[in-house]
């Protein structure tokens, strides 16, 4: 499975990267959502996005717009996490988010739900 990891926390992305590797995951990171778009406007086979939703530059709710918009990207499964508070995201964003989850959250969760949303979609 490609995953793209898009947190402004390198600790995140760290440990994250590590989870999915161990399961033998090509892992992609990006420190916030305008680094995440031009790795996919290099390169859109991706099996998921995982995104932190509050980072600078670009936060994770316009880059799931962006993502969704573009016909090349669309269909990759966006899954959001945050600790803010959750149910208001999900008030603001025009267009959900295939799985929105608090933080702090088992990391390993976190990755059983991306595989569970990449699989889905190549079903």
């Amino acid at each position: 499975m490609r995953v793209l990891l898009v947190d402004d926390d390198l600790m995140h992305l760290l440990i994250l990267k590590r989870i999915f590797e161990t399961s033998q995951d090509i892992v992609v990171t990006a420190h916030n959502g305008k680094e995440a778009l031009e790795i996919l406007s290099e390169n859109s086979d991706f099996h998921v996005i995982l995104t932190d939703i509050q980072m600078p530059e670009m936060d994770g709710v316009e880059l799931l717009a962006k993502v969704k918009e573009n016909g090349r990207t669309n269909k990759i499964p966006v899954v959001g996490f945050t600790s803010g508070d959750v149910g208001y995201y999900r008030k603001i964003s025009s267009i959900p988010f295939d799985s929105l989850v608090p933080k702090p959250l088992n990391f390993s969760d976190l990755h059983h739900i991306a595989k569970e949303k990449a699989l889905h979609d190549l079903n």
